[in-house]
């Protein structure tokens, strides 16, 4: 797709995680199937789980169990997370495309950082498999503060830990929570489309300075 480009290049750029630095959903889905598995149900298709990964687990969850009360969901979730936290890196891997991002970034000494939804002692945990993430010290998580995405002050602290001020930083995700934190942070926007949107989703409508159909559309804004 043709991009307009940029008038001021970023001073930094922040990403979310999972459907936009990371396809985490083949790992989720399994996880999800373990405890679908043990009750009895059918197994849920990685189409459909990544249109809910982008959401969470509790998304996921919610589209599984969504017929039990928050009592029994709440026990279910907690089986999940154990299932994910044993296999959390099996077939999760970067889109294509993303670690020649990364490596412009560092060339270009622009700072990045991840803000994502993702629980903090997930990603953690996660972060570690992938090499070309580990410079990115700045990482907030979802549980980081009170509030998460949409809200826009898990990318505000970021920008702060960076030393960046909000308006000179990009912001890359994935779903509509990620372009409306972005924005109401200051921040431009990158809707990553290659990620966990449905296939049906108005993405113009969601205020996004650019619309990215893959990581190598970032890369020649970037240039």
């Amino acid at each position: 797709m043709t991009l307009a480009a940029p008038d001021l290049r970023p001073s930094a750029v922040l990403f979310d995680l999972d459907g936009t630095l990371l396809d985490t959903a083949p790992d989720l889905c399994a996880a999800l199937n373990t405890v679908l598995h043990a009750e009895g149900r059918p197994a849920l298709d990685l189409a459909t789980a990544r249109l809910q990964a982008t959401h969470g687990s509790r998304s996921l969850l919610d589209y599984a169990f969504g017929d039990t009360d928050a009592a029994r969901r709440q026990q279910l979730r907690q089986a999940f997370l154990t299932a994910y936290q044993q296999a959390i890196a099996v077939h999760t891997c970067y889109y294509q495309g993303i670690t020649e991002v990364l490596a412009h970034l560092q060339q270009a000494e622009i700072p990045t950082a991840i803000v994502t939804n993702k629980p903090g002692a997930l990603t953690e945990q996660l972060v570690p498999y992938f090499p070309e993430l580990h410079h990115i010290s700045v990482r907030v998580a979802g549980d980081t503060l009170a509030v998460a995405k949409p809200h826009p002050e898990p990318l505000l602290l970021a920008a702060d830990q960076l030393g960046i001020a909000a308006e000179n930083c990009w912001y890359v995700g994935d779903a509509e929570t990620d372009i409306i934190a972005g924005r109401t942070a200051g921040m431009r926007t990158a809707l990553a489309s290659y990620g966990y949107c449905a296939p049906n989703a108005a993405l113009e409508t969601w205020g996004a300075d650019w619309i990215l159909r893959a990581p190598n559309d970032l890369l020649q804004l970037l240039r």
